[in-house]
């Protein structure tokens, strides 16, 4: 039996099909990326690279096939890279790890980088690739002859060629010390590095090099990813207009909500542009429920405050009530919580509001912060200032982080509570509980805001979780703060707060 119709696409190939083949119906992704660096005219050796992955049986699709294009320009007056440094930001499983490949194997058979290294947050991440480059060149007889020997060390693993070119894998902070002159470098899941010490270890290596060209692979971060962060401010100033070498190129979704327009899956192809050639349109569909944050960065390829974070920001901001105040009349609740670091502190405070049917509103009251270590005695005394100025029924506080303050506070006469353990448990999810609920009003301040999208989830014990204060990589204490007094402003004013019949 034969059709005019055409083909549909083999999902989860390498094979890809001819424009002529595909079907009419179906969505495919964005060749072009929907941020990038300017453009030019300028040659380019990307053509090479396309036809050598073909060769060794690693097609390349449109979207890889452009970016090879573009950033491997070169000025052909100084014979050098126009982009020393490449950027590429694009969904989850679109295949930046096959264009990662075959850069690396073209190195090394045919453009003979004498060194290239390779690192990613995860060794098990860089070790994947190191397997797939070994594969690869044992299934390709050109390629296998040429090699001189493979070392298996863990952490260490390298491929030395006859022609003296090599590719090493190198783990942690210290990647790449004591070795110089890498003519590439390529750092995998850019956005788990959550400082500088990694990336400069192998930046900075490159120094002496005489052509360096430098790719960072990923897809979007959030709020901690330090060097993502940086390098995409980098880009966007670029593709404004200036004047940056970068070579910056993102494939992600301009489309916030997350339904079932057509425009939602117009960002979906812009932000996966292996859409209908490698990645099945439905499996997409079938994670659309999972946790917001989540389908952003890793589908949608969005930015966010945080991954895995423990309070919606859409639902916290719906709880903003500027006309709101504390009332020095009303029984008062007070937190404070402290960074592990000691170098953080937050007080927070709570007043139920009368006839609202259960509502309470928080209030950020003071901050502290010392570069080498908080000062538990001042902390107490500014705490009791606002115990005289409100009502106060107790101050709450974790042992883990405030019992030295605690400690002060009680010979003052003022009663404490400690909140840890499955208490702390409880206390955030009564806190995550008002606010999507809408029960929780606060004032629109911005450093409790600031704090509270950034909080972490982190998961405790069977199902249970906590607002994780290292897990959240920044300052959470107003967070945390919050939580607590939240314990106490949602206590029903009586034993009996459901009936039934």
């Amino acid at each position: 039996m034969t059709t005019d119709q055409p083909k549909k696409p083999q999902i989860g190939s390498q094979w890809l099909r001819k424009a002529s083949e595909r079907a009419d119906d179906a969505r495919f992704g964005a060749e072009i990326p929907r941020i990038h660096s300017p453009l030019n005219d300028l040659p380019s050796r990307g053509q090479d690279l396309i036809d050598f992955s073909s060769s060794i049986g690693l097609e390349l699709l449109p979207w890889q096939k452009w970016l090879a294009i573009h950033a491997h320009k070169y000025n052909p007056e100084t014979n050098r890279w126009a982009h020393p440094l490449i950027s590429v930001v694009v969904a989850r499983q679109n295949g930046k790890t096959t264009i990662m490949k075959s850069r690396i194997l073209m190195g090394l058979f045919e453009w003979k980088n004498p060194l290239q290294i390779g690192t990613a947050h995860r060794l098990t991440t860089s070790l994947e690739t190191f397997r797939d480059l070994v594969n690869i060149i044992e299934e390709n007889e050109g390629l296998a002859q040429q090699v001189k020997r493979i070392r298996w060390a863990h952490g260490s693993e390298e491929i030395e060629t006859i022609h003296g070119t090599r590719y090493m894998v190198k783990a942690g902070a210290a990647a790449a010390r004591g070795i110089s002159r890498p003519e590439s470098v390529h750092i995998d899941e850019t956005r788990e590095l959550k400082d500088e010490s990694t990336w400069a270890s192998l930046r900075y290596t490159m120094m002496a090099a005489d052509d360096p060209q430098l790719w960072t692979y990923s897809n979007a971060g959030d709020q901690h990813s330090v060097i993502l962060n940086s390098l995409r401010e980098r880009g966007l100033s670029a593709a404004a207009g200036g004047s940056d070498d970068i070579g910056y190129f993102e494939w992600s979704s301009g489309y916030h909500p997350i339904d079932d327009t057509p425009e939602f899956w117009g960002g979906i192809a812009q932000a996966n542009p292996s859409l209908n050639y490698t990645i099945n349109e439905d499996n997409i569909k079938a994670v659309l429920n999972d946790p917001a944050d989540v389908v952003r960065t890793e589908v949608l390829c969005q930015w966010v405050a945080t991954i895995s974070g423990a309070i919606p920001p859409e639902s916290f901001a719906a709880c903003g009530d500027e006309s709101l105040d504390l009332d020095p009349e009303y029984t008062t609740w007070l937190g404070i919580d402290c960074s592990p670091d000691r170098k953080n502190a937050a007080l927070v405070a709570a007043q139920q509001i009368p006839d609202s049917d259960g509502k309470f509103f928080v209030k950020l009251l003071h901050t502290w912060h010392n570069d080498v270590s908080l000062d538990d005695k001042s902390i107490a005394n500014e705490i009791g200032d606002y115990v005289r100025q409100y009502p106060t029924e107790l101050v709450a506080y974790s042992k883990k982080t405030a019992s030295a303050i605690a400690a002060r506070l009680a010979p003052a006469g003022i009663h404490t509570e400690a909140i840890d353990g499955a208490l702390y448990g409880q206390s955030c999810d009564e806190f995550l509980g008002a606010v999507t609920s809408g029960r929780l009003r606060h004032k629109n301040q911005a450093e409790l805001t600031k704090q509270v999208v950034a909080a972490a989830r982190l998961p405790q014990g069977d199902g249970g979780w906590v607002i994780g204060r290292r897990a959240s990589g920044s300052v959470v204490t107003a967070t945390v703060a919050a939580a607590l007094v939240t314990h106490f402003a949602t206590r029903p004013e009586t034993d009996l707060d459901i009936m039934f019949g």
